[in-house]
């Protein structure tokens, strides 16, 4: 047997490893002369290696562009070069040696027309597949939630919920408004499954997650070639998607000025104008708008359109945040522990009477996203079927001692008061500012990005802060 060093092969394993590729190669000099060829595109041809050799690259392969790169040096990749009446593709490379241009190398993709034809097959099969499945992802484009998996029995909550499904036949335009997590989106979702519109798409868009230099397109779509990279043939725009449905803008609020008096002309005209074309395309839809933020202030400071604001604001719903409704927490609960077994594959998951007095003792700035990740915390360390005081999060388990400390300072009534310690204004303030940020990473789910929104507060500063209080 051959022994071999490393980085050494002999010439005739390299000609016969480059015959067995998959690829067919030629090498021109700088007159665009046939230096090298392999046996498999000889074979191609329908010449062999000797009748090749030494000859115009002109004169053995047609169309051939090989003596062209030699003299200029300027590669040519995934070039459609057409040799024996099928259209091949070609990549052209510059030879160079210690720096100076000596020829050029050539392959070409597919050995025969058939090969061509049988890779076009799959290719186009593969096309018409993703077509199907496209068209058929945009037609069952359906909302998930009804009225009847909004829970609660407060008398706020039952207000809205019975608000909402009275204008749920209405086309009017909802704004929908409420803190981060009460369920903004739930509640869109139910007033178009209540609709005359339920058997078409509901779109959701979160106006705040997507880039401001995409949110047109995305929104309105565009026109084959209407800029770098755009997809041949265009692309449709989630208003077109949505046509006789509903489409949702959550944070809109957070929508670029610029973009808020597009959405105005399609509020007004009930048309778009994909980014790039020339005509105005009709759309039937009909808009529900949510926003945690406070659209009146923001109109006020010039950072919303008024005229765009009255557009959204036909049908105003206010949902409660979940400290206005604690006696619904039980049963929130017990519904987000039943979506939570199925995920973690468990069965018949409670709550102790200990867990939910704790669980109604707290604000929930998160409101019920900070509750569904809570239990989830809960599941995730859970032991036994029972979710237990230790099972909580720290600030939830320290959330009974304040409550314990506030009624240890008056043991025995309003005039012998005990008073707890007090620390330092700085201190004390640095200590609620740091459990801020951790009660926001608890709610995001260690989203620091979704965090700083939460405290209402710049990326940058969130970030620093992070770093002076050393949170992770």
């Amino acid at each position: 047997m051959m022994n071999l060093r490393i980085g050494e092969i002999p010439n005739n394993w390299l000609e016969e490893i480059i015959n067995l590729s998959a690829e067919r190669i030629v090498v021109v000099d700088r007159d665009g002369v046939i230096c090298y060829i392999n046996e498999a595109y000889c074979e191609f041809l329908e010449t062999t290696v000797d009748k090749a050799m030494r000859q115009p690259v002109l004169d053995i392969i047609e169309n051939s562009r090989m003596h062209i790169v030699a003299k200029t040096g300027q590669a040519e990749i995934a070039a459609v070069h057409k040799i024996k009446g099928s259209e091949m593709i070609a990549n052209r490379f510059p030879l160079i040696v210690k720096g100076e241009l000596v020829g050029a190398v050539g392959t070409v993709m597919f050995r025969n027309p058939e090969e061509l034809h049988m890779y076009s097959g799959k290719i186009q099969h593969l096309v018409e597949e993703l077509k199907y499945y496209k068209t058929k992802a945009e037609k069952n484009i359906k909302s998930k939630y009804h009225f009847s998996d909004l829970l609660g029995n407060s008398t706020s909550f039952l207000a809205v919920k019975t608000l909402a499904e009275r204008i749920s036949g209405s086309q009017s335009a909802a704004l929908l408004l409420g803190e981060s997590g009460t369920g903004k989106e739930l509640f869109a979702s139910a007033i178009h499954n209540n609709s005359i519109r339920s058997a078409f798409p509901f779109v959701p868009i979160n106006c705040a997650s997507i880039p401001e230099q995409l949110l047109e397109s995305e929104l309105f779509g565009y026109d084959d070639g209407a800029f770098t990279g755009a997809k041949k043939g265009g692309k449709k725009g989630q208003f077109q998607i949505a046509n006789n449905g509903t489409i949702f803008l959550d944070e809109v609020g957070d929508m670029p000025l610029a973009m808020q008096s597009k959405l105005l002309r399609v509020l007004q005209e009930k048309e778009i104008q994909p980014v790039g074309g020339q005509k105005s395309i009709p759309v039937d839809v009909r808009i529900i708008a949510a926003t945690h933020r406070d659209l009146e202030k923001m109109v006020e400071e010039g950072k919303f359109r008024q005229d765009l604001y009255y557009r959204l604001n036909v049908i105003k719903i206010e949902i409660p945040p979940l400290r206005e409704r604690k006696g619904d927490i039980e049963l929130i609960s017990i519904k987000l522990l039943e979506k939570l077994e199925a995920k973690f594959h468990r069965k018949a998951v409670g709550l102790s009477t200990e867990v939910i007095e704790r669980l109604e003792l707290h604000s929930w700035p998160g409101n019920i996203r900070e509750l569904e990740n809570v239990l989830e915390r809960c599941i995730n360390v859970l032991d036994g079927t029972t979710i237990e005081i230790p099972h909580l999060p720290l600030y939830l388990r320290d959330q009974g001692l304040k409550s314990k400390n506030s009624q240890a300072m008056n043991p025995i009534g309003p005039e012998k008061i005990v008073p707890l310690p007090v620390l330092p204004l700085k201190e004390a303030l640095a200590q609620v500012e740091k459990q801020s940020i951790l009660n926001a990473l608890v709610v995001t789910n260690g989203n620091k990005q979704e965090a700083a929104k939460l405290l209402e507060i710049g990326k940058t500063s969130f970030y620093e802060k992070c770093k002076f209080y050393d949170v992770r």
